[in-house]
């Protein structure tokens, strides 16, 4: 006698979409419709968490990390684990004891989804090429589109309505600034970036945000003045000065970014309800004071609790 197969259970009423590209390993994979979606879901999967603990039926998802991690490989696994599906951790280099071509056809063999924090885009873009299941970049070294739709998350809270927000981003023009940009573009916000000579976003990024600003009536902009930066702003965002893999860069970056750290003095510029945010971890007396960082203008640790709810709904989004 053989068994009937066990489907999933149906999803949440609070699914709106589904994400069709099947993939997100930059922020331009969703898109507008999609990337509203995600916010407005995880917004309902914070209100309503056990509305959504089976959703996932028990499928299985790896996660991937060359790189380490607290936030999102605590987030995933229990954002995976809190819907109803298992996670499966695999640190080190990816795609160096065998092509990764090759373990990515194991790994849709086993598992209904990928998540991969790394070093280089490339390895995202490789792994969606080669997989047959979704793939979650959950950090490279151009886009953090999870840390972006936390961000996003955590604003919506704050001000309710972004159109027309300011948010200055003060530091290097990393994977981080990349993904906030293209977000806060998309949301209709003005956002500005202020860093050292020799720092900026990468231009086709840039290009990418100014198209999709003037569709939402936002701005995006650069300079090197912080304080032009933050003047007026209702949010200001930094990032540490050194991201892993640049240690041997450290000691010049701290010289190149000694007049861009986020203190009382610069927070005294933005607007006086303007909030401080960072993707953390934050090398304090750094690219921000230990002052700023528990005042009560800080919400760096909303951010790292939306990480967990943004994360449930992609994984809802692309697995359900």
């Amino acid at each position: 006698m053989t068994s009937s197969p066990v489907s999933a259970p149906p999803p949440p009423a609070g699914i709106a979409s589904r994400i069709a590209k099947g993939d997100v390993t930059r922020d331009l994979d969703l898109t507008h419709e999609e990337f509203r979606a995600v916010l407005e879901l995880a917004d309902d999967v914070k209100r309503s968490p056990a509305a959504y603990r089976s959703a996932l039926g028990g499928k299985s998802i790896a996660l991937l990390f060359e790189k380490p991690s607290l936030r999102t490989r605590i987030t995933f696994e229990l954002a995976i684990q809190q819907l109803g599906g298992f996670a499966i951790l695999n640190d080190g280099p990816i795609g160096a004891r065998e092509p990764l071509k090759d373990a990515a056809r194991n790994l849709e063999r086993w598992v209904s989804g990928i998540v991969l924090r790394t070093f280089l885009q490339k390895t995202v873009d490789d792994m969606a090429r080669w997989s047959r299941v979704p793939v979650i970049n959950a950090l490279s070294d151009m886009y953090h589109p999870c840390q972006a739709l936390a961000d996003m998350q955590t604003l919506r809270e704050k001000f309710s309505d972004t159109r027309g927000l300011r948010l200055a981003f003060v530091g290097d023009g990393n994977n981080v600034a990349h993904s906030l940009m293209l977000c806060a573009a998309r949301l209709g916000m003005h956002f500005t970036i202020a860093h050292p000579e020799g720092y900026e976003p990468e231009t086709k990024i840039v290009a990418e945000a100014e198209r999709l600003a003037a569709e939402t009536g936002g701005t995006v902009s650069g300079t090197t003045d912080p304080y032009a930066a933050v003047r007026g702003a209702n949010a200001i965002y930094t990032d540490v000065w050194a991201s892993m893999g640049e240690e041997d860069e450290a000691a010049e970056r701290r010289t190149d970014f000694a007049n861009y750290q986020v203190d009382d003095d610069l927070m005294s510029h933005a607007d006086p309800g303007a909030v401080f945010m960072h993707c953390l971890p934050a090398k304090r007396g750094e690219e921000v004071t230990d002052s700023v960082v528990e005042s009560k203008r800080s919400v760096v640790f909303d951010q790292a609790e939306n990480r967990l709810h943004a994360q449930k709904a992609l994984l809802l989004m692309l697995l359900q």
